[in-house]
């Protein structure tokens, strides 16, 4: 061969060469270009190389970074690589760069990280201005469904302006319809701002109105009980009679249907379930919230992501063993029903789910929240279990770390250790008022939704 021949081929494989590399080149920046991703949140916090974002859609991401110049409270956009995970809180995603973004001073703006695409969007308007109004105690206070207290509940309301009380058994015990309308009256004459009248009116082994005989003839039956005489038509007409009683007594908020599935009799909340397979489960909670529209009382589904077999989290912890995939398949279908027929409400409980989030009671994780959000696409009131209840009574800051976590509302009976938890957190930087403010703003734009306040009301 010869050298003229040799030099045309090497050339030619040199050609070749550099022409695959320059392909490659140019594929490999249009890759890293498409996996350079943006993210606009809000700083809910700062730990050392991590910050934990919080995006308009309510959903929770942690990342690493290396730069400490965020702040919380900050509005930022954020530019990263890859595919975020929706479903869980830390990221492994590499952080490219960041900027603060200057939040409007426009009176009339809404945050944008305060807008979503949500049940409660028509009334957002009307809350930020009512938040406009408010003190920082009455934000705070907001955020707090209360035990009713057994000494001054008027005065005691009147000083912090709750969100809402929840009331149980022995607060309505032998009193007329009448003396309960009154207590009701007298609880809304002293508030600036409605508050939500929350019962567990479950039907069953749990019945705080209904165990009075002087507000009904009978106590309502279990979900179960009613299934099996009537099947849903019976649970709907439940639903209809149940909301007429509570409406017309000043209640306004159901801390149920439980939409748990259980099968097995000796599981500790089966008897407060329908018993029954998760295909009906689900048709029980479509029946529920369809049914409970319109008269007055909200409905809210619990326990999230579903209790399963677990032990009475009253007394102490449960820890819940199950796989992901389990959970995925026969609890969340009937939250997801409800959801779908308009929920406004779900009730988190303080199961630690291992593995969703080994380290966090269910009420406490972020992830679990986010599964929420995300895979659900609930776009409602998230509350938590009530952090007076064995399961989470020790962990310190629990309702600091509640509010981290996702929730919009804080059941809690010692209201006074919330608040300054709250306060001490917002002194220290843990949380901003920003966050605060959101919150606040999500329960006052619910209270709107339900008819509570009226776009006039000062």
């Amino acid at each position: 061969m010869n050298k003229k021949l040799i030099c045309s081929i090497a050339l030619l494989v040199l050609l070749v060469i550099l022409g695959g590399v320059m392909i490659f080149a140019k594929h490999n920046y249009k890759r890293e270009k498409e996996e350079k991703n943006k993210l606009i949140s809000m700083v809910m916090s700062v730990d050392d190389d991590k910050v934990t974002l919080q995006d308009s859609n309510h959903i929770i991401y942690t990342f690493g970074v290396v730069d400490s110049n965020i702040s919380v409270g900050d509005v930022i956009e954020l530019e990263y690589s890859g595919t975020l995970n929706k479903n869980k809180a830390l990221q492994d995603n590499e952080v490219l760069g960041y900027k603060t973004i200057s939040v409007s001073n426009d009176e009339e703006e809404i945050p944008s990280v305060w807008q979503d695409d949500g049940i409660f969007k028509d009334f957002y308007i009307f809350a930020a201005e009512k938040l406009k109004t408010m003190t920082l105690d009455e934000k705070i206070a907001q955020l707090l469904l209360v035990r009713y207290p057994d000494t001054n509940p008027v005065s005691t309301l009147e000083k912090y302006q709750f969100g809402g009380y929840v009331f149980f058994e022995k607060d309505f015990l032998d009193k007329t319809k009448s003396e309960v309308k009154e207590m009701i009256n007298n609880l809304q004459e002293v508030v600036d701002i409605p508050i939500l009248t929350a019962v567990d009116e479950e039907g069953g082994t749990v019945v705080r109105v209904s165990s009075n005989p002087n507000l009904v003839s009978s106590k309502f039956q279990s979900p179960r009980e009613l299934y099996l005489s009537g099947g849903f038509d019976k649970i709907r007409e439940d639903t209809v009679t149940k909301s007429l009683l509570l409406s017309d007594l000043g209640l306004n908020l159901n801390l149920a249907p439980v939409v748990d599935v259980s099968t097995n009799s000796s599981d500790y909340m089966y008897n407060r379930t329908l018993g029954e397979n998760t295909e009906l489960t689900s048709t029980y909670a479509k029946t529920v919230i369809r049914a409970s529209k319109g008269l007055g009382v909200s409905y809210t589904l619990k326990h999230f992501p579903g209790y399963g077999n677990n032990a009475d989290t009253h007394y102490g912890a449960a820890t819940d063993n199950r796989s992901y995939d389990e959970i995925v398949k026969n609890d969340l279908p009937p939250f997801e029903a409800g959801i779908a027929e308009g929920a406004e409400a779900v009730l988190v409980s303080h199961n630690t789910v291992t593995n969703i989030d080994p380290d966090n009671p269910a009420s406490l994780s972020t992830d679990v929240h986010n599964l929420l959000r995300n895979e659900l696409g609930f776009t409602g009131i998230i509350m938590t279990d009530d952090i007076a209840m064995g399961a989470v009574s020790s962990i310190d800051d629990a309702a600091v770390k509640a509010v981290l976590a996702g929730n919009d509302l804080i059941i809690t009976t010692d209201y006074e250790e919330s608040i300054n938890s709250i306060k001490e957190a917002l002194e220290d930087q843990t949380i901003d008022e920003s966050l605060i403010d959101k919150l606040a703003f999500r329960v006052l734009a619910w209270k709107y939704y339900k008819g509570l306040i009226f776009e006039n009301q000062k």
